[in-house]
């Protein structure tokens, strides 16, 4: 049955083929990911890689850059790299270096008005041992959020399973940014927190699309944003990581919108 044009406390409920339009939209993202992982090495900057994301987006995949513009954004592709937390402004003056770690967030709106939104975290040649454990747990908290996706469960179990993982590890919850709801509207509702209690928030239901992007920290979670007005980094200059996936709800459990093309490599599969 449709579920069109429905909604639980201002939260879509998507039909199967507003899903599979998000799902193109979704795969479409990963792959400016893919196709980037290559390119990421000692040396480049971020201003470059931002440009292979631009053209490759407009030429290649027929789409339009969210990114650029949005909110005054200037880039196609936000670049955060060690003690950034997201939001990195790409640049021709920052220069990757061996050890980095660095987050690439990315965003397409296809021609039919569905957008697609997603990151990864890349390593810059070999990095540091906190660095890898931080860039590990991060990514094995994604997963515990998305699997707590399912009919009957609550944001509050989602956010849990996350906090759980990083408290775990002795790593910080970035609370001031959250994932969000997504569709033909950037950022929608819900409002998707990276801890909670268990039972509480909202209720999940099928047809539901949410981003989960959890941000840790090898320090202090707190964080500030530069004059910029985009960036944000760590507040204690301590390591920062995050992933984004978007998920739908399925009526047995979820759906990952963003999965990767290239595979998941070294990283556990969904």
């Amino acid at each position: 049955m449709s579920r069109r044009g429905k909604q639980q406390r201002g939260v879509p409920l998507r039909s199967a083929d507003e899903i599979a339009l998000s799902r193109e939209a979704g795969g479409l993202a990963a792959r400016v990911l893919a196709m980037l992982a290559p390119h990421v090495q000692p040396g480049v900057s971020t201003g470059h890689l931002d440009r292979l994301c631009h053209d490759y987006i407009v030429d290649v995949l027929g789409c339009v850059p969210t990114n650029v513009g949005y909110g005054g954004f200037p880039g196609a592709l936000c670049t955060s790299v060690n003690h950034v937390v997201c939001h990195g402004i790409p640049s021709a003056a920052t220069v990757l270096k061996e050890g980095d770690i660095i987050n690439l967030d990315v965003a397409v709106t296809t021609p039919r008005g569905w957008i697609g939104d997603t990151s990864r975290m890349y390593y810059v040649g070999e990095p540091g041992n906190q660095a890898r454990r931080l860039v590990e747990t991060t990514y094995e908290a994604l997963l515990a959020g998305i699997r707590a996706v399912k009919p009957g469960a609550t944001l509050g179990d989602v956010g849990h399973a996350i906090q759980s993982i990083a408290e775990r590890e002795r790593f910080g919850v970035v609370r001031d940014y959250c994932g969000h709801g997504i569709g033909t509207v950037y950022h929608d509702e819900p409002q998707v927190l990276h801890y909670g209690q268990p039972g509480a928030g909202l209720l999940l239901e099928p047809g539901m699309i949410f981003t989960i992007e959890p941000m840790l920290t090898a320090g202090k979670a707190t964080t500030r944003e530069l004059a910029d007005g985009w960036t944000v980094i760590t507040h204690d200059k301590s390591l920062s990581a995050q992933w984004e996936h978007m998920v739908a709800v399925t009526d047995s459990g979820f759906d990952v919108l963003t999965r990767w093309p290239d595979g998941t490599g070294d990283y556990p599969a969904i």
